[in-house]
């Protein structure tokens, strides 16, 4: 806590206002970028399949056009991306204006509704945005103002953009996860927790673990028991904090996983064998594993020395 007050209330309420603004940003990265790769894959399988037509020689006249009128349509789309277009209310379409976007505020003085339409606005905006605000406080009240503690900072935001993302689609995009690993990579060489050959170690040891477990499960079920992303998430926090802390993170993850899913069923929200977004949990077991990585490594490892 001291590390947090080393630049006075000024730099409290800085980080504060950083974190909600970040997390006021956050919430357009989990809604879009879903969307952007959704656009993206079908442009790609429209130009697959064209090209597979056009060579094969097989289309009929009016298939070819079909797929010609496809591709021109999603060429002359509207640009859709993390920055463009303008928020707007999904109920009536009115454009939000910068003083109904202030984070958290603007929610409560709207009371969590539309300025236009009275339509609902999901509580889950502040939300994000007070926890991301939160974890933030936490970040530096641990790490301090130092080149880790910022490095911190954005790891913990990937993390809640992975955790939301995950939430809503059970997927966990490659352009947020592989960034984060190669970061994490990146910061060991620098000034991060755990020396370059640990944090290899670890991203190695992170993805091979599930990759073994998935594999494991699927031979002797015939199902998929997780998804790649769920590896190369976990393989980004070996980067990030080293092989030592992974049965922790591990530990935490399906504890908290199983409590959400055992607490969805007694309320009826999930069926028994419906699957569950794993990473999230894997995100707070990394972010647990981040402000406490030598406790929860010397409870696995003790005697361990950690670098």
């Amino acid at each position: 806590m001291t590390l947090l007050f080393s630049w006075g209330w000024l730099g409290v309420m800085g980080v504060v206002w950083l974190g909600l603004c970040v997390g006021s940003f956050l919430n357009v990265v989990v809604h879009r970028l879903p969307i952007m790769l959704q656009r993206r894959w079908r442009e790609d399988a429209r130009s697959v399949l064209a090209e597979a037509g056009t060579e094969a020689g097989t289309e009929t006249g009016t298939e070819a056009g079909t797929l010609a009128e496809a591709h021109t349509d999603s060429g002359s789309a509207a640009p859709f991306n993390l920055m463009v277009p303008r928020s707007r209310c999904p109920h009536c379409g009115h454009m939000i204006r910068a003083h109904e976007n202030i984070p958290v505020i603007s929610w409560l003085v709207l009371r969590g509704r539309c300025a236009a339409c009275r339509g609902t606005i999901s509580v889950r905006y502040p939300v994000v945005e007070l926890l991301t605000a939160i974890a933030s406080l936490a970040v530096i009240a641990t790490f301090g103002f130092t080149p880790f503690g910022l490095a911190a900072l954005v790891l913990t935001w990937m993390l809640i953009a992975l955790t939301g993302i995950d939430f809503d689609t059970q997927l966990l995009p490659d352009q947020l996860t592989l960034p984060l690993l190669w970061l994490g990579l990146a910061v060991s060489v620098s000034f991060g927790p755990v020396d370059p050959t640990t944090a290899i170690i670890g991203a190695m040891a992170g993805y091979g673990v599930l990759w073994t477990v998935y594999w494991g499960f699927r031979l002797v079920t015939g199902k998929e028991g997780m998804g790649y992303g769920d590896f190369k998430l976990l393989g980004a926090l070996g980067a990030w904090l080293g092989w030592p802390v992974l049965p922790g993170v591990l530990l935490i993850a399906a504890v908290s996983g199983l409590v959400w899913a055992l607490v969805g069923m007694l309320r009826g929200q999930h069926a028994r064998g419906q699957t569950i977004a794993f990473g999230p949990f894997l995100a707070l077991g990394g972010w647990i594993a981040l402000l406490w990585r030598d406790t929860l490594a010397a409870l696995f490892l003790p005697g361990l020395a950690l670098s």
